[in-house]
Formats: C-alpha cells, sequence, structure tokens
C-alpha cells in the first residue's frame, strides 16, 4: 500500500487506487449503493477499510450538487460573546442534529458589511436555508438574501412582511416588570437600552414606557439613555448617569444583561453597593444574578423555543410552506420579592 501524507487531502481516486478498484466502484461503495450495483461483500470491505483507515469521507460538495441539498443550515448571529445569542446558537445545534442538518455559525459583529460576507460564505457553502439574527433595520437588505435561499429571522424582526420571523414578546413583559417597581409611587424610573433603531430596543422601550403611562408616572427628559449592547456601553451610560444625577437612579430597567453586567462593573468599581439603586431590572437572564448582593429581577427569553420554533418553519420554508411569524412568551425572575418575602413583618 502507497504510503499516504498524514497532511494530503485524499480524494475519491486515490481510495480506488489503493483498493484497487474503480473510481466508480469506490464511489458505489462509499455512497452507500453498492449492494444496487452488485458489488461484493469482499470489494466493499477492502474499499471501506482503506477509507477507514485513512479517515476518508466522501466529497460534501459532490453529494450536495447531486442530491440538490447540503443537510447544512447557516445560523448569523450578532456576537457570541452575547449570552442571549450563545444561548440561541446553543440550543440550535442539538436540535438541528436531531432534524438531520448540520448547523454552520457565523457572527456579524453587529455590522452590516461583515454580517453580509458571513452570508455570502455561508451561501457559497451551499446551505439549505439561513436563520439571522438581523443586524440592520433595512429590508431589502435580507430580501435580496431571501430571493436566493429560504430564510428566516429570530430574535429581531425587520419591517417587511415577505421576512417572517421569530421573536419574544418583549413589550409585555417588560411592561409587567417595570410596573411593578413604579406603581407603589415611585418618582423616577430609568432605562439603559441598545440601537434604537432594533426590534428589540423598539420593543423593551415600548413596555418602558407603557408600564410608566399605567402607573401615572410622566417620563421626563434623560430618563431614558441609549447607545448599545456592549458592556463598556453600560458601564457608561452608568457613569453618566450618576454624574449628572449625583446619585443613582431609585429604579433601573437595562434592555440587556450585557448592559447590566457594565452598569453594575461601575457600582463595583466605586463599591457603591450601599446605595446603589433601590429596584434594577434587566432583560435577559443569568444564573449568576442568583448570586449577586443586588436582588435584580430579569426577563428570561425562552433560548430552546425561539431555537426549535425558527428551525421548525424554516424547513417548512425549505419544504415550500407559506412562512407565518411567531411570537414567544418570555418568563419573569422576581428575585426583588424574594427579599420581600424574607423581610420581617411589623
Amino acid at each position: 500500500m502507497d504510503a499516504v501524507s498524514k497532511y494530503t487531502r485524499l480524494t475519491i481516486d486515490d481510495i480506488a487506487r489503493m483498493a484497487g478498484v474503480s473510481r466508480t466502484t469506490a464511489s458505489m461503495v462509499l455512497n452507500g449503493r453498492a449492494e444496487q450495483f452488485r458489488i461484493s461483500t469482499a470489494t466493499q470491505e477492502r474499499v471501506v477499510g482503506i477509507a477507514r483507515e485513512h479517515h476518508f469521507q466522501p466529497s460534501h460538495s459532490a453529494r450536495t450538487l447531486r442530491s440538490g441539498c447540503s443537510n447544512t443550515l447557516g445560523l448569523v448571529v450578532p456576537e457570541l460573546t452575547n449570552f442571549a445569542h450563545a444561548s440561541l446558537a446553543q440550543a440550535m445545534e442539538p436540535i438541528c442534529h436531531a432534524a438531520g442538518y448540520q448547523l454552520l455559525v457565523v457572527s456579524s459583529n453587529d455590522e452590516a458589511e461583515q454580517e453580509a460576507a458571513g452570508i455570502e460564505h455561508l451561501i457559497a457553502r451551499q446551505v439549505d436555508g439561513l436563520i439571522i439574527v438581523p443586524c440592520s433595520s433595512d429590508p431589502e437588505l435580507y430580501l435580496h438574501w431571501s430571493a436566493r435561499l429560504p430564510l428566516f429571522l429570530v430574535d429581531r424582526r425587520v419591517g417587511s412582511a415577505d421576512l417572517p420571523f421569530v421573536v419574544t414578546d418583549a413589550q409585555s413583559a417588560v411592561t409587567t416588570m417595570v410596573f411593578d417597581a413604579v406603581r407603589g409611587g415611585a418618582e423616577e424610573a430609568y432605562h439603559f437600552g441598545g440601537q434604537p433603531h432594533l426590534s428589540p430596543s423598539i420593543d423593551r422601550l415600548a413596555g418602558f414606557r407603557a408600564a410608566l403611562g399605567q402607573a401615572g408616572l410622566a417620563e421626563r427628559d434623560g430618563w431614558v439613555r441609549t447607545r448599545d449592547y456592549r458592556r463598556s456601553s453600560g458601564y457608561e451610560l452608568m457613569a453618566e448617569c450618576f454624574h449628572d444625577l449625583g446619585r443613582y437612579p431609585r429604579v433601573l430597567f437595562t434592555g440587556s444583561i450585557t448592559l447590566l453586567e457594565g452598569a453594575l462593573a461601575f457600582i463595583s468599581e466605586h463599591r457603591h453597593f450601599d446605595i446603589a439603586p433601590e429596584r434594577m431590572m434587566t432583560f435577559d437572564d443569568h444564573y449568576l444574578l442568583d448570586c449577586l448582593p443586588l436582588r435584580i429581577d430579569s426577563i428570561e427569553q425562552d433560548s430552546r423555543a425561539l431555537a426549535a420554533t425558527s428551525l421548525e418553519k424554516l424547513i417548512g420554508v425549505i419544504n415550500r410552506q407559506k412562512p407565518a411569524s411567531e411570537t414567544i412568551p418570555a418568563r419573569l425572575h422576581w428575585r426583588s420579592r424574594k427579599v420581600a418575602a424574607l423581610s420581617p413583618t411589623a
């Protein structure tokens, strides 16, 4: 048997040569068609044994060309360091595997140019469909790609009836949580948010303002502050707010756990836990919130439901079914209420 470098990429021709059979015979064996063409058991065992010895797999691209499908899907997320996006990718991978698909994940870094490059890369890899957490609010960008292959949006929506989506019902969840914080006569409430053009930002701010309205609390200038969803922005917003007020806001809602991380970093750096906001709430949840000295209420997205529903709907689009958008309920974690329950009664 010829020696083969461990760095050499084997072809079907190499396997055929080492097995002493034709290229066609080797191809039939390795693609599971040996019985159909009455290839002997001995020949099958020889070809398979050599392929296994050299860790050879038939060309995925060749199979794709023959079948017209690759059994791979693409997932595009803004940031894998973002806990919500990482949770979505983590939840989606095993669900895709169970459905018979391999998942390829790329990050856009929340930049349209990088997102476009990532999507083009996935299309070049001949994925059967795309699930995208969009970083732009321009529907034309995604309509362009949806004309080329099945596409579904998740976590964020874009304003076009032709771009179906699966998102969390953020507005009602935020309204419920913030109203609980301000209904008892609070004089102020602050909102730290991300990019205002993105649908999660729009929904979370709408929920915040609805809660103020229900409580009869008129919003004042400076209560709503937005940048992006990076941790550094949460730090800067908290520093700015503390400088403007000379103290921390009484009630604070952050639009993501990354913004909360930044706000807490500022409080921790200055050792201000004793004068921190009286009530803190955030969108997104993490188990470490149960370990903090501050009792922070949170809204948890159901990553598994988002992943499963968007995958189910994308497969429907692949099978030429009419797509339909859907909203997934969120779960509320009331840590501040646990503190109240533990407080002694008069």
